[in-house]
């Protein structure tokens, strides 16, 4: 009889003085940990030297969100002073979790090496699980530790937070029901099927924003006419298209925020909380359309966000927000989807803003009115352009909300196929 690992005997034991029973046992189910499946191993800190053995190291922005490793064309190489311990190597269908990084919530997370051709090792940072039973299938235990049960098990081992530093321990500590390998097999392959499905929509995406990206360059620029617009294109002040109403609240709107990928949102849903002063009449009005300065910087706007309103009823904003009103709503279209980029927004606020010794942004809403953009001037071509943005944000927004769907489901399939409350038919070899 297979002696019962230290890892499982914890386990019981937590389980026991939580005065929890343990869930049956289905039929051909084994209660494993990854101790008793996986070897795992430490990535190393390598020292670049002038001469030795090259050889490329992965290292955590290698991850990105993957979950197959399989091109290391931008992987980094090192020279190393001297030859490369074979143990340092990585094989095909190793696992590779985040160790530690600045971002906790990256900790944990794994990526299944494949079609390694050359010496490939890993770095300090990460840890390098190999499966070393028959038991168990590689991307079955791929899928394993990208579920929520190994989510939850790092959530417990880091008191209720995010850990600081992962452990060989606490990877070999996750206990969990492991099916027979057939059924093994069929998981993975049911849970493939969604992951695939999700791949096609993210290069979908992809390729969407790539289209919005050449708009920016040529469609709003004049480089690329439409067909049949033959307008006039010239140099304004925004102060010439933009209009600041004044504005203010009646008490009667809700608050709202401004995020760098939702545009305008409730602040209560966007930040949990809102953090509006008790009396609201001093705020701005936004009117459906109108395009929202922020004057605070964010990520990889440090300058400030600029977007246009897409609620359809009046809300209000910090009255440090600037608002202005747009001579055209088509306008207004064309100036958000050119400042959902940070070099756009770079180009036109650097010359006007001054920052402050706390990194606070002095613009006054007149100030932010005198930078000069290349727009169209005749309203048929402001509506076209803008009905070709339409349609793109329309696209976009679809594949975004069938990606989070898909997601969704993949997250519950997962729990459910993981812990035998679904079961999969096997066909017979």
């Amino acid at each position: 009889m297979k002696p019962i690992s230290p890892s499982w005997r914890r386990w019981r034991k937590r389980r026991r003085k939580a005065g929890r029973k343990g869930a049956t046992m289905l039929e051909g189910w084994k209660r494993r940990s990854l101790a008793d499946l996986l070897e795992f191993r430490n990535g190393m800190n390598f020292t670049q030297a002038s001469q030795g053995e090259r050889v490329k190291v992965i290292g955590v922005g290698d991850f990105k969100d993957k979950e197959v490793l399989n091109d290391f064309s931008e992987t980094s190489s090192i020279t190393l002073n001297g030859k490369i311990n074979p143990d340092d190597l990585l094989e095909n269908d190793d696992l590779l979790f985040v160790r530690s990084n600045g971002n906790k919530a990256l900790i944990g997370r794994c990526v299944l090496v494949s079609g390694i051709t050359e010496p490939v090792s890993f770095s300090g940072f990460t840890i390098r699980g190999r499966v070393k039973s028959d038991e168990i299938d590689h991307s079955f235990a791929s899928k394993l530790v990208r579920s929520p049960l190994f989510k939850e098990h790092l959530h417990r081992m880091g008191g209720g937070s995010s850990i600081n530093n992962l452990s060989q321990d606490t990877l070999s500590e996750f206990c969990f029901s492991l099916p027979p390998l057939p059924e093994q097999r069929k998981i993975a392959e049911i849970l493939r099927t969604w992951d695939e499905a999700i791949e096609k929509l993210e290069a979908l995406r992809a390729a969407n924003l790539q289209r919005r990206i050449w708009m920016r360059t040529h469609l709003f620029t004049g480089r690329t006419r439409l067909p049949g617009q033959t307008g006039k294109w010239r140099e304004v002040a925004l102060g010439e298209v933009l209009t600041e109403h004044g504005l203010q609240g009646t008490g009667a709107e809700e608050v709202f925020s401004v995020s760098v990928h939702k545009g305008l949102i409730n602040q209560i849903e966007h930040l949990g909380r809102s953090f509006a002063a008790a009396e609201t009449d001093h705020y701005n009005r936004v009117l459906p359309g109108d395009i929202v300065y922020t004057k605070s910087p964010t990520g990889d706007f440090p300058l400030g966000i600029i977007k246009q309103s897409k609620i359809s009823q009046e809300v209000i904003v910090s009255p440090l927000y600037g608002v202005f009103t747009p001579a055209a709503r088509a306008l207004g279209v064309i100036l958000d989807a050119l400042f959902e980029s940070p070099v756009a927004v770079r180009n036109y606020l650097h010359p006007l803003v001054q920052k402050g010794a706390k990194n606070t942004i002095a613009i006054t809403n007149r100030r932010f009115l005198e930078g000069k953009l290349h727009l169209p001037m005749d309203p048929a071509e402001q509506s076209a352009i803008a009905e070709v943005v339409d349609a793109s944000q329309a696209e976009l927004t679809a594949i975004e909300a069938e990606i989070d769907l898909l997601a969704r489901q993949k997250r519950g399939l997962t729990q459910k196929l993981l812990t035998g409350e679904w079961r999969v038919k096997v066909e017979a070899d």
